[in-house]
This record gives structure tokens, C-alpha cells and sequence, in this order.
């Protein structure tokens, strides 16, 4: 039986009445509306309290999932969760996790509710109650254990008091006794859109379902798009309907992971949460076609060879030929071609295209002068790069990106094998300007040489930052790092320590990396930390992992087991985030390297203050700044416990970096 009934039913009450002279009004029977629990729990990505986002289909190795119905401010489901919480105790050490599923409050409330009540279980926020819908939630203290090994078996759902007997039988391998058991107590949620679910099948196909697709997803799933299937027609949508569904829910599409309750971005593709539940409960009445035109198939388009808003670049620079091997490590290659600009020139947007998508993991650039040439009066720096799922780089308005005249251009390319031999042949297109801009386009990059994550470590968080030593304009947003990626944050923290989130992904793929441009300048302030935390995922459960881990023997190169450091290759690791920005008071004819230097050289600093006091502190002095504590408090000449940086650097602790300290860093 695909659906399990279960014994109570909810009521929807309808407001209806008659007014009869001489009678009182007559409320008309409120029609019931059976709730069932699935067999399985279907897939789904929610963000916790903290900013977290969890995969259910991503613990497939874990023994059990117990989710729990909470809302905020209840009696009842506080006394659940500290239940909860002893259940956690006791079987966590089986493989056990466990969540609570929050689909009535905001995110910021029950953030407040956890801090005041201490939980240390996660609070999924089901924002838009798909995720209860679809379990079949009704109150809260529900009880569902997920069997991970069965498929996603929902293996018990009833109350928390039989929980621990169903726990015991799913880590065990046996089924459950007793799998369904009515909830009785416990006050009751709201899903308003279960007395709708008639009226889904007559969403429509034509102009409303159309249109979400054509803006969210038609981009990439376009003939000779990079998405693997064009979504071209009603027929192409309804036989990829439940995949579409899977991803949509777990939120892996669109590919666009911001966090939308932090900042306002110019390319943002995230669907809005009118289109998703719209997209979704047409899906799940069945994706019918009613009538009108199939906006899909009579509009279907075929991608541009270069980005549709910018037009073919003014330049076109090919680079050399690369033939990738089948298997193993390819040591980055850089590739010197002649600079196509012989005098200073100024760009306006540039786009990199790969040859072959599937092996290009990464094109930066910098500009390489001619030492018998008189250096230019314009800063070098990148002349752009990629990533997969980059789009072209648009340089923010009265702003351009500088190529100094002659030399070289460098591209550092960085191949990944897939088990298919190929031939890549990538090309840069420049668009540029036709007069110098009023300011110019910097970048640098919050990084850390000193990375270790350690072996098997699912949760492991690395800090660090860079501080402003003028006040700056940021237009773009880009972290970066491998397939331990698994969150990160940037925030900004000024000099009175008021603190503010500027971008959050909850949950970052390697897959899509792209730049977030904000839709208006964050404007920085002279003396605030630019902070990036990263959190790296080293367990089993990153499947990620085994993509490019083998040798050419088939062998891995890398194990859970190991302790993980930066490197270059994608099964070690960095932690990145690049921003471009401009000076406030720099212009093309008020060149400010100087700012440039001070800003490179906090970088140092920033790699070692993880809880970015502005000291560091004896046990922040990890990897290879750890040769320091022998000498620490004799470094320490104030005594106060901490090195600040002048002690830091009289003691040798600050890094040579590997690019000039007046250029762009765009490692």
C-alpha cells in the first residue's frame, strides 16, 4: 500500500453562511481532508537555526533519521525536545541523526527559541511546508524515523514515547513492531494549502508554469545549452517531471544557492517562493497539460556562442590546445600568450568560454609585464577566470578592469581527468572600453595557507579575513574552494564591532560557482574585518569526494582518513573568497597602490585570528604558524596574551605573498 491512513483526520473549516429572515446563520459542514504518511521520505534540502543547510539524501550512510514536528514557544514541544535530545545522547554513537522540523515559524524566530532553550538539535525551517506537506504533518511531536538503508523508508511515525523501541529496531536491521501510531496530543499546524490540492491540477501549464521555466531554468536547458537535456517542450517536461520535482526540493535547481534572506544580488536565479510551491504542487497533481500554447516548443531558442547580454567580445583570444589524459593528476598548466592590447586598455566585461566543460575545474589570469618595457602607470591583476557554472564578469558602472600595455597573459589552467580522454580548447573574450572609466576594478582574496582539516571531520570550520585600511566600495562576491566545501559565510565586522552578514550559501556546490554581485555597492568602511567562514565536509558522507580521487590506476589518492591541507589538486583543499571592489577616493588619475599594499598585507594576519579579535592568541597558532609557540610569550612583549601584528611580524609570522603587494590578487 503506497500510503498509510492514518486514524484521525483533519478538519478545514469554511467559513459559509445564509442569511434567512427570521433565522440565524447556518454554518455549512466543514469538509475533512485525510492526511496520510508516505511509505518513503522523499528528498528534500532545508536550512536550519544556524544558517546550515541538510541534505536528507546526503546521510544515505547513516543508520537512522529521526525528524520531530516542533513549533516555537510551546510547552509540549519543549519538553520534547529535551526528550529528544536524551534520545540523541544514546544513539548518536549508532549513526543517528536527528533533526526537528519546524513548518510554522520564521527562521529568526526559531533561531531566538534554540539560543533561549539551549537545543543542540538542528531546527529544519520549512518555509514554504513542503517538507510537512509531503510527510503528512499535522501537530506538532510527531515522530518520523527514516530508514536510509531501506530506501528512505519512513520505518515509524507516531509519538516520542515508542521511539526508542523503533530506533532500536532499525539499527538492528529488523522492521518496526509497531510502525504507525496516532499522535493524540500536541497542538496543531496549519498546512492552508492541503484544502487547495484539488485546485493544483488546474494550475497552468500554458503562460504560468511556462514562464516559471522559461526564467529560471530555460538559461541552461536550451539547445546547445550547458544542461545535459532543452527543455523544450510539454512532453520533455512531463517525462523529466519527477526528477525536476527532486531537484527543485533539494534545491539543487536552479543553480543558484544565496541565501535569500541575506542580501539582494543582481543574478539571482533562485526561484521566488511563489514559484517554487507553484512549480511544485503542479508536479505533484500531475503535471497536466490543459490547454493553450506550449510556450516551450514555440519559443525554444538555442544558446549563443557568447553570453546573449554582452554580444561577441571585441577581442577573442584562443588559448593553446591542451590534451587531457583519461585518469590521473594534471599538474596546472600555465599558458603565456602574447598580450593582444599593446597599449594600456580597459576592460568592460570579460568571458571566458572552456573548450571542454567536463575537465576545465578552474582559468585564473594575471598580466606578466615586459621587463624591458617602462612599467604602466594602471595596475596588473587578472584578466579573468572560471569556474564551473561561472558566467561572464561584468564590471560594475563607471568602473574597469586595467591590462597594462605588451607582455604577456597568463592562464593558469587547472584540468580535471574524467575517465575520458579529451582535447580542451578554451577561449577569453574581452569586451572593453572606449575611454578610460572614472575608477578602477581591484580584487583580492580572503585565503588560507595554514588549512587543516582533519581526518573524517564532517563539520570542520576555518576563519579568516582581510581589514580595510580605507573605505571601499565591494561589487562582487565569490568563494571558492573543493569538494570538501560544504558552507560559507561572509561577513562584515566594523571597527565599533557591529557586525553584518553580507552572503550567505547554506549549502555550497563545487558544481556552480559564480559571483554574486549586490544590487547596490556595499560600501566597506575604513577599518572593518571582511570575514569568511568555511565549513569543510571530510566524511564518508561527501560523496563528492570520489569524482576525483583516483589515480591513474584506478587507486585513491586520498582518504577520509587523512588529514586535509591546502593544495592545488581538488582532492586536497582551499579556502577562497574573492571580492572586486574600488577605493573610494581611487581614480584612473589618483592611483592608490599604497591602500593596495596595506590591505594585501592584513591578509597574513587574517589567516591566523580565527576568532578575529584583532590578537592572536597562543592556540590559534595552528599549522605552519605553529613553529611560533615556543617563542610566543617572548614575542609577546606587552604581555597581554596576545600577539598583535606588529608582534606577530617582529617575530616573523607574517606570509610572503605570491603576488606584488600594490596588484590584484586573483589566486
Amino acid at each position: 500500500m503506497k500510503r498509510v491512513l492514518l486514524a484521525s483526520t483533519m478538519a478545514v473549516a469554511i467559513a459559509s453562511a445564509a442569511t434567512v429572515i427570521g433565522l440565524s446563520a447556518i454554518a455549512a459542514p466543514a469538509p475533512s481532508i485525510t492526511v496520510s504518511v508516505p511509505e518513503r521520505a522523499d528528498n528534500f534540502q532545508l536550512t536550519d537555526q544556524t544558517r546550515l543547510s541538510h541534505e536528507l539524501h546526503y546521510f544515505k550512510d547513516a543508520k537512522a533519521i529521526v525528524l520531530m514536528s516542533q513549533i516555537n514557544g510551546s510547552a509540549a514541544s519543549r519538553a520534547n525536545a529535551a526528550q529528544l535530545e536524551k534520545l540523541q545522547t544514546a544513539y548518536k554513537a549508532n549513526g543517528v541523526l536527528f533533526y526537528m522540523l519546524n513548518s510554522k515559524d520564521s527562521r529568526d524566530a526559531a533561531a531566538t527559541e534554540a539560543k533561549a532553550q539551549g537545543y543542540d538539535i538542528p531546527i529544519l525551517l520549512d518555509e514554504l511546508q513542503l517538507v510537512g506537506e509531503s510527510l503528512g504533518v499535522q501537530k506538532e511531536g510527531e515522530i518520523f524515523v527514516v530508514d536510509p538503508k531501506n530506501g528512505f523508508k519512513i520505518a515509524y511515525h507516531g509519538p516520542l514515547a515508542e521511539t526508542g523501541a523503533a530506533l532500536d529496531a532499525v539499527v538492528a536491521g529488523k522492521p518496526v513492531a509497531n510502525a504507525r501510531v496516532e499522535v493524540k496530543s500536541g497542538a496543531n499546524i496549519a498546512f492552508p494549502a492541503r484544502a487547495k490540492a484539488a485546485e493544483f491540477k488546474n494550475i497552468k501549464y500554458s503562460g504560468e508554469i511556462t514562464k516559471i521555466l522559461q526564467d529560471k531554468c530555460v538559461t541552461c536547458h536550451q539547445n546547445g545549452g550547458i544542461a545535459p537535456f532543452a527543455m523544450d517542450s510539454y512532453d520533455v517536461v512531463k517525462t523529466m517531471a519527477p526528477m525536476i520535482r527532486e531537484s527543485v526540493r533539494s534545491e539543487r535547481m536552479p543553480p543558484y544557492f544565496a541565501d535569500p534572506h541575506i542580501g539582494k544580488f543582481q543574478n539571482d536565479q533562485g526561484m521566488t517562493p511563489s514559484q517554487t510551491t507553484t512549480l511544485i504542487h503542479w508536479l505533484e497533481a500531475g503535471a497536466p497539460r490543459g490547454t493553450g500554447e506550449d510556450f516551450l516548443a514555440t519559443q525554444a531558442t538555442t544558446a549563443p556562442e557568447w553570453p546573449s547580454y554582452l554580444g561577441k567580445p571585441d577581442v577573442i583570444v584562443d588559448l593553446p590546445a591542451f590534451n587531457v589524459p583519461a585518469t590521473g593528476i594534471v599538474e596546472y598548466q600555465n599558458q603565456r600568450v602574447e598580450n593582444p592590447f599593446k597599449e594600456d586598455a580597459w576592460l568592460r566585461a570579460i568571458s571566458v568560454k572552456p573548450g571542454d566543460r567536463t575537465v576545465v575545474h578552474h582559468v585564473v589570469s594575471n598580466h606578466v609585464p615586459d621587463p624591458k618595457l617602462p612599467r604602466s602607470k594602471i595596475p596588473g591583476g587578472s584578466v579573468g577566470s572560471y569556474t564551473p557554472g561561472a558566467e561572464a564578469q561584468v564590471i560594475a558602472k563607471d568602473s574597469g578592469a586595467p591590462v597594462p600595455g605588451g607582455g604577456k597573459l597568463n592562464f593558469q589552467m587547472h584540468y580535471t581527468t574524467t575517465g575520458k580522454a579529451t582535447t580542451d580548447r578554451s577561449q577569453v573574450g574581452f569586451y572593453t572600453l572606449k575611454a578610460p572609466p572614472k575608477y578602477i576594478k581591484r580584487s583580492t582574496v580572503i585565503f588560507d595557507f595554514g588549512l587543516q582539516i582533519p581526518a573524517g571531520e564532517a563539520r570542520h570550520k576555518e576563519v579568516a579575513y582581510i581589514t580595510a585600511p580605507a573605505d571601499m566600495y565591494v561589487y562582487t562576491l565569490y568563494p571558492h574552494s573543493h569538494y570538501r566545501g560544504y558552507h560559507v559565510e561572509l561577513m562584515q565586522k566594523t571597527a565599533d564591532n557591529k557586525e553584518t552578514m553580507l552572503l550567505s550559501l547554506p549549502k555550497y556546490d563545487f558544481n556552480w560557482q559564480r559571483d554574486y554581485d549586490p544590487v547596490e555597492p556595499i560600501l566597506v568602511k575604513k577599518g572593518t574585518k571582511l570575514i569568511a567562514t568555511w565549513v569543510f565536509d571530510n566524511s564518508t558522507n561527501n560523496k563528492k569526494l570520489n569524482a576525483t580521487n583516483k589515480d591513474s590506476e584506478g587507486s585513491p589518492i586520498a582518504s577520509y582518513n587523512d588529514v586535509v591541507r591546502t593544495g592545488e589538486q581538488s582532492h586536497q583543499e582551499m579556502m577562497y573568497f574573492r571580492i572586486n571592489y574600488r577605493w573610494l577616493d581611487e581614480t584612473v588619475d589618483n592611483v592608490r597602490n599604497d591602500l593596495q599594499q596595506q590591505l594585501n598585507a592584513s591578509m597574513s594576519f587574517g589567516m591566523v585570528d580565527d576568532n578575529y579579535d584583532g590578537m592572536i592568541q597562543e592556540n590559534e597558532l595552528k599549522g605552519m604558524m605553529a613553529s611560533l609557540k615556543p617563542r610566543f610569550k617572548d614575542l609577546d612583549t606587552d604581555k597581554s596574551g596576545g600577539l598583535d601584528p606588529a608582534e606577530l611580524k617582529a617575530g616573523g609570522g607574517g606570509m610572503m605573498m605570491p603576488r606584488p603587494d600594490d596588484a590584484d590578487i586573483d589566486l
